[in-house]
């Protein structure tokens, strides 16, 4: 590259800390990285398209718990931070990290909306010299196939004028052993000179970047990580359904199993999957797969298992109360839990959501308990779901419910007085004791 070439003077910006990056959804990967940008004195134009949030970032006020108000407020305070719904300015920033949904249609195929959004936006405003990055998860091919071809209608030049690189967002809301910052970063350009910029764009924030050789092969490790889980959630869920029938408690096998020094890596079973990755990647992949003739079973058989879940938990619910002389038709269900796992406030694809739905359908009169969710929120996949507010765990609440299902085993919440008050516990989370009479482990 020249001295004067978009991409020289680019590589210029990020070397001396002068570059202005631009996040797109300031969501639960977007916001930890405009932190994580602007604690390293790096300024950071954040775009989104709910007009609270960058209102409620600017009063220094966290709308995600595990990113706490003070690491919010001196962002705030920093004047290396701004949060707009004004997407014309997507000129500004010399950088643009995509951080939008990528869902499922009903028919389980990729919703490339929020992408396809995104890209038209910064389509309408791209100027030689930006670098724009996607870290939304996604099928391989989606950055130097849709956006590119999006971004090139403009008569800019990937490659030459503008930058395209994919590095995959690895956002574990709530854990403390790694972070944004702490764990190593997955980058991949269109072209490698895109994979430079990425990448030392990213070296200024985190401790370690990985690149590999293209974009593609950044989006398949993304998948890939994900897949691993999903495959291994689905087989000890299947596992936990074949040992229920002959009378074995998968709790107890998993911990004798899991003394075994190597060779075997635990993973618990549930009511389900969750989180914005997990129940969406092996579709991802399996679509994209169709197109190059292959039909990737194994894959597609962990999703089916991990989607019928929630339809087997309803089930052991209704065989108990059958037990005890009750119709799910009229019962008190309090639900434990609404997030997608422990100790957070992130509902994304939480199973709970499919179970309230199938209650609700049965005609069981279901509420929930959320230390962390005070109030439901309205969720892309279920809107029809009518507004809930968590209900305080008294005494009184868990004797009114004719059955109390645990899905999100949350650590605030106490288990031994559930134990105590509920006439029936239906527990997906292996945390009561099966020999008590009201445990019903599911």
């Amino acid at each position: 590259m020249t001295e004067t070439s978009p991409a020289a003077v680019l590589a210029d910006k990020i070397r001396d800390h002068s570059v202005r990056v631009g996040i797109i959804g300031l969501g639960y990967v977007g916001l930890p990285l405009a932190m994580a940008f602007v604690e390293k004195g790096i300024r950071v134009l954040g775009f989104d398209v709910d007009p609270d949030k960058p209102a409620r970032l600017a009063r220094g006020e966290s709308y995600i718990q595990h990113l706490g108000s003070d690491r919010v407020a001196a962002m705030a305070r920093s004047g290396r931070f701004e949060a707009t719904t004004d997407f014309l300015r997507l000129h500004e920033p010399d950088a643009i990290l995509i951080c939008v949904p990528t869902p499922l249609t009903p028919q389980r195929e990729p919703d490339m909306s929020y992408v396809e959004r995104s890209a038209r936006q910064i389509k309408a405003c791209l100027r030689p010299g930006q670098l724009v990055i996607l870290e939304s998860t996604t099928y391989p091919g989606t950055t130097d196939e849709l956006l590119k071809g999006i971004l090139e209608e403009t008569g800019l030049r990937s490659g030459v004028d503008f930058f395209l690189a994919f590095s995959p967002e690895r956002e574990d809301p709530g854990r403390k052993d790694f972070t944004t910052t702490t764990t190593p970063k997955v980058v991949g350009g269109v072209d490698p000179i895109a994979g430079d910029l990425a990448q030392a764009l990213y070296d200024l924030i985190v401790a370690r970047t990985v690149r590999v050789s293209t974009a593609r092969v950044a989006e398949a490790s993304k998948l890939t990580e994900n897949i691993f889980r999903a495959v291994n959630i689905a087989l000890v869920n299947e596992l936990k359904m074949v040992y229920d029938r002959m009378g074995i408690d998968i709790w107890e096998v998993l911990d004798g199993a899991e003394t075994k020094p190597f060779g075997f890596m635990r993973f618990n079973p549930g009511p389900g999957w969750g989180g914005h990755c997990i129940p969406l990647d092996p579709f991802y992949l399996a679509w994209k797969a169709r197109e190059f003739g292959e039909a990737p079973k194994f894959i597609e058989l962990a999703g089916d298992i991990n989607v019928r879940m929630p339809h087997y938990v309803v089930q052991k619910l209704l065989l108990a109360l059958n037990e005890r002389g009750k119709a799910v038709k009229g019962s008190q269900v309090l639900i434990l839990g609404i997030a997608y796992k422990k100790d957070i406030d992130d509902p994304r694809e939480s199973p709970a959501f499919e179970i309230i739905h199938l209650l609700l359908g049965l005609g069981a009169e279901v509420s929930y308990h959320d230390p962390h969710i005070p109030v439901a929120p309205r969720m892309r996949t279920w809107p029809h779901l009518p507004p809930m507010r968590s209900r305080p765990l008294t005494p009184e609440t868990l004797r009114a419910a004719d059955a109390v299902l645990i899905v999100t085993d949350h650590t605030a919440v106490d288990y031994d007085a559930v134990a105590e008050h509920a006439h029936l516990v239906v527990d997906t989370r292996g945390r009561l004791d099966p020999r008590r009479p009201n445990i019903v482990r599911a």
